[in-house]
């Protein structure tokens, strides 16, 4: 029998009734004789009432508990869930991090995934039951358990299917699938089919909240596929794999924008005083994300450097610069604030040049000032006013046809 591996979503945990509507959608794989693995995440609103306890008694909590405490959120979630299998009459069985053998090792400040010891979970398989698994959590080599953060349920998903070499791994959503943009802001946005690993990263990096990048390039590194598809709706969904058939050609195959972009501008009296490892190492230890990077080295002008950030790290990113003015050199530092990024991806942009050409050329028919440009093989972003981004968000969508790409 084939396996696979389902990631649900929280929203399908909300509710007995959608907790009865989930388990009907995961007995159906199994009706159609695949072995099913299933992924949760925390309950939320368990989460909101458990955790303001522990600041009552102390105010600093050791990061262990913490990690104890979050992960009790997500074996609820499995034990409830494998009490509805049960009720319907199927074997099911809730399994935390380190029953089903995800083994986890802390780097850099992250909680990352190191290996799935997946003996256990072969053996409940074979015993023919479904097996529930607490997403996002973990044991390391002290037995200690700890939560993956961010992207952890979809990430453990991934794990376990290329533990398992299943065929496929599905992760449900309040959407339908992916599409070329966020309904939200692109009224006119269409679903897509398939998209590559390389472009989902892009998207997912570029604020595109339908899989998170961490997910998507441990998939990537492994070839595992993946189809996002809806958590209540049985339709089609949108495959994430290595190659895609390109939908009539297109050469962008999506739009991107993430909102709250602060532009900073670090001037300095000389050339030979500026160095861009300096400022960048220096910004680095503090964990601070840098995105777009302009430098300006011209003859008779004093050189400058500008780079982009999200706006909650806009004030500790000053602080750290004025902290350290002296050593990095610089003789000024200013901001402007009220920007976006909007960007549009596709693979297809490799070996098709002027892309980029009529991305500006339609921002200037429509007025919207560009003030800074990132491209890569296959995206390119433009950081506008923020005031102007769901405008530029949907000429773009416009100008490269994306209305076009239906499903079916």
């Amino acid at each position: 029998m084939e396996t696979i591996v389902v990631k649900v979503d929280s929203s399908s945990l909300l509710t007995p009734e959608r907790i009865d509507k989930l388990a009907e959608r995961i007995l159906k794989h199994r009706s159609d004789g695949k072995n099913t693995i299933v992924v949760v995440p925390s309950i939320e609103l368990l989460e909101g009432k458990l955790l303001p306890y522990s600041s009552i008694f102390t105010e600093r909590i050791a990061d262990r508990e913490s990690h104890a405490l979050k992960a009790i959120n997500t074996q609820v979630a499995s034990s409830l869930l494998a009490i509805v299998l049960e009720k319907k009459g199927w074997k099911a069985v809730s399994l935390s991090g380190w029953q089903a053998g995800i083994e986890v090792v802390k780097s850099n400040g992250n909680i990352l995934i190191e290996q799935i010891h997946h003996d256990f979970l072969l053996e409940r398989i074979h015993n023919g039951e479904i097996a529930i698994v607490a997403g996002s959590q973990g044991y390391d080599q002290y037995k200690d358990l700890w939560t993956l953060g961010e992207g952890g349920p979809e990430t453990t998903a991934i794990a376990i299917g290329t533990a398992l070499d299943a065929e496929y791994v599905e992760i449900l959503t309040e959407q339908d699938g992916i599409y070329t943009a966020e309904s939200s802001v692109v009224k006119e946005a269409r679903k897509l089919k398939e998209v590559t690993y390389d472009e989902m990263l892009e998207l997912a990096h570029l604020g595109s909240t339908f899989v998170h990048p961490r997910a998507v390039e441990l998939a990537k590194k492994y070839e595992m596929p993946i189809v996002v598809r809806s958590s209540t709706n049985d339709v089609e969904g949108t495959w994430i794999k290595g190659e895609v058939k390109m939908e009539k050609n297109r050469v962008v195959r999506g739009v991107a924008y993430e909102a709250d972009i602060i532009r900073l501008t670090v001037g300095f009296d000389s050339y030979e005083n500026s160095s861009l490892a300096n400022i960048f190492m220096t910004l680095s230890k503090f964990n601070i994300d840098v995105d777009i990077i302009v430098q300006a080295v011209i003859d008779g002008v004093k050189p400058t450097v500008s780079f982009s950030i999200a706006k909650e790290d806009f004030a500790e990113a000053i602080k750290v610069l004025e902290q350290n003015k002296a050593q990095l050199g610089f003789s000024f530092a200013d901001f402007e604030v009220g920007l976006a990024k909007v960007s549009i991806v596709g693979s297809g942009m490799v070996s098709n040049p002027g892309v980029a050409a009529q991305m500006f050329d339609r921002l200037r028919k429509e007025n919207i000032i560009v003030k800074m440009v990132s491209t890569s093989e296959i995206k390119v972003s433009v950081v506008v006013p923020q005031d102007e981004m769901v405008r530029a968000a949907n000429v773009l969508h416009d100008e490269f046809q994306l209305v076009e790409e239906y499903v079916n």
